[in-house]
């Protein structure tokens, strides 16, 4: 192994990241949520683009605060997923970034995209990685896709002085084998949040309030799943429409809410793993950071014979880390 420090920049629609690693180790880790009004339910990409810009300078003082290192190569995320046609500006904050850093100090810079950072960072908390083709989820608050994942083969690049390179596509073929039609999990859970009075994002204190509920309540029709796709808008209105007429048992509803959108990732990952032939599924992206979602859906699959594994709660959601770790791969593992 060799002994080098890859510097990560991630600069998503709700966090802006940036992340040191050394082999396989995380030296830093920093990061930071865009602010969004009050009664709001996202940013503008203008908006995010601006704090981004705002953000990084910041972070980067903090980064030398803790790091005095020598960085050997710059990894950054270039747009949302691999295909033809993905683009949000906020990602060019830190691409710009990464390759003015990068060749400031002449060393490589690496794109890679989103999606494959959100896969890199799961893969990295265990100890064996998977063999062949594995299954993905990628539940964020604006993406809801299932995954087939292809290993492919890859050639070690080396470089040693700057260069900018496509790292995209290196490691894996990535095919969308189900998730949403319409709107997240993500999305639901903040409408539902900031109609409650909640600030933006409000994943992280809905799904501790659904932990605590002693009750749940039956309101909600379930969420109904073909073929490894959900439609998630009617549950959506549902769960606000019935919002206006709850007197009294709001963490128990909170709890349906999750319970329901649990029992329709079951049914997802199940008919997933029937179609693609796949029963080893790693979760990324912030909805996977639940602690309910976990907890409730685990041992479920364990009886259907389907082995879902979770990073922490930190490597699942938004961060530099997967990032800073396919660079250090691309260039010399």
């Amino acid at each position: 192994m060799t002994d080098k420090h890859v510097l990560g920049i991630d600069t998503s629609n709700y966090k802006t990241s940036i992340a040191v690693v050394k082999d396989g180790e995380t030296l830093v880790d920093i990061r930071r949520f865009l602010k969004v009004r009050e009664g709001e339910r996202g940013l503008r990409q203008s908006e995010a683009l601006f704090q981004h810009v705002q953000n990084l300078p910041d972070m980067f003082a903090e980064l030398r605060e803790v790091f005095s290192g020598k960085i050997d190569a710059v990894a950054y995320s270039t747009r949302p997923r691999s295909v033809e046609g993905s683009y949000m500006p906020c990602f060019t904050a830190g691409s710009g970034q990464a390759v003015s850093i990068a060749s400031a100090l002449d060393v490589p810079a690496v794109g890679f995209s989103h999606q494959e950072g959100h896969i890199e960072a799961v893969l990295s908390a265990f100890a064996e990685r998977p063999e062949g083709d594995f299954a993905a989820c990628h539940f964020s608050g604006g993406t809801c896709e299932l995954l087939k994942v292809s290993q492919k083969k890859h050639e070690t690049r080396g470089a040693s002085s700057f260069a900018n390179l496509n790292g995209e596509g290196a490691f894996w073929d990535i095919e969308i084998t189900g998730g949403t039609k319409d709107i997240s999990y993500g999305q639901v859970l903040d409408r539902a949040g900031v109609a409650m009075g909640m600030s933006f994002p409000c994943g992280q204190e809905l799904d501790l309030i659904a932990i605590e509920a002693k009750n749940c309540t039956d309101d909600l029709t379930r969420i109904n799943v073909q073929d490894a796709y959900v439609h998630l808008s009617g549950f959506d209105t549902q769960i606000r429409n019935t919002l206006h007429i709850i007197q009294n048992g709001m963490f128990s509803f909170i709890r349906e809410v999750f319970e329901k959108m649990s029992d329709s990732i079951i049914l997802m990952l199940v008919q997933n793993a029937e179609k693609t032939g796949i029963n080893r599924i790693y979760m990324s992206g912030g909805v996977s950071s639940s602690r309910f979602i976990r907890e409730y859906i685990t041992g479920r699959l364990a009886e259907k014979g389907i082995k879902v594994f979770f990073a922490d709660a930190g490597l699942s959601s938004d961060n530099a880390v997967g990032t800073a770790l396919l660079g250090r791969r691309y260039l010399w593992d």
